[in-house]
């Protein structure tokens, strides 16, 4: 993965982050500034990872759906073209424009990485689209569920949030 490509996901994954943790360091007056600035990093890098982990989920699904593996090509990787998408959704996404925007968003961003792994691994352009998908859904919802641990365990979450 070139420097580049890693610059603009820890960008996206900051704006993510920020998207997450700003609302919550509003709700809790008596946070400081530092224990604020360290949750939005983290959090940057945690969504950061979860972004470039996309194409190598959806790459390994793909894979699994290929009868002869697939030997001597190269996965499915992030390209500056392809990152600089992802980056523009996160931050037109950036605090609370709204969930449905958000997600038409990550749909768009989504439906670029299609065409490149149905090229690469030879499935059908509606197979890599489900594999796509899911591994977006899949990831999602794997980081969603260890924040709201992380979050109950740690006592961060206000009262109401995690209910």
């Amino acid at each position: 993965m070139s420097p580049v490509v890693v610059v603009l996901l820890l960008f996206a994954g900051l704006s993510e982050a920020a998207g997450r943790i700003l609302p919550l360091v509003a709700r809790r007056p008596g946070m400081s500034r530092r224990k604020a600035v360290m949750l939005l990093l983290c959090g940057a890098a945690v969504e950061g990872a979860v972004f470039a982990l996309w194409p190598l989920t959806s790459w390994t699904l793909a894979e699994l759906l290929v009868s002869p593996p697939l030997s001597g090509v190269a996965s499915l990787t992030w390209t500056p073209g392809m990152a600089a998408p992802l980056l523009l959704a996160a931050i037109l996404a950036f605090p609370l424009l709204g969930p449905l925007l958000h997600l038409l968003l990550f749909v768009g961003v989504g439906a670029g990485l299609v065409t490149p792994l149905a090229a690469t691994t030879g499935v059908g352009w509606w197979a890599a689209a489900g594999c796509v998908a899911v591994a977006g859904v899949g990831l999602g919802v794997t980081v969603e569920v260890v924040r709201r641990l992380v979050a109950r365990l740690s006592g961060v979450a206000p009262r109401g949030l995690l209910a």
